[in-house]
């Protein structure tokens, strides 16, 4: 993760499963809290993403919310993209 002031970057990469969703929100709470309110998550890399992952990006949107910022998703493709629409997240998060 980057953290510039009050932007953070993510890169995702391979597969994320509860271990990796858990400590992701975790990691992101905290930089919220400490002021960061624009994120950007790239999962260009992310090839799978389990329900606890998809469960992790909708705190961690609602949060940055609530801090009037905003969470981007970018570079989504394969399976993660599929689950974005299957579960209609497409229509929650922003993605670019």
């Amino acid at each position: 993760m980057n953290v510039n002031e009050n932007r953070a970057m993510v890169l995702l990469k391979d597969k994320m499963y509860v271990h990796d969703a858990s400590l992701l929100r975790d990691d992101l709470l905290t930089v919220i809290d400490q002021g960061v309110t624009k994120i950007t998550i790239d999962l260009s890399a992310l090839s799978y993403i389990d329900s606890s992952g998809l469960g992790t990006l909708v705190t961690i949107n609602k949060r940055t919310k609530e801090k009037n910022g905003r969470l981007v998703l970018t570079g989504a493709q394969g399976l993660p993209s599929e689950l974005l629409k299957r579960t209609r997240l497409d229509r929650v998060f922003t993605i670019e």
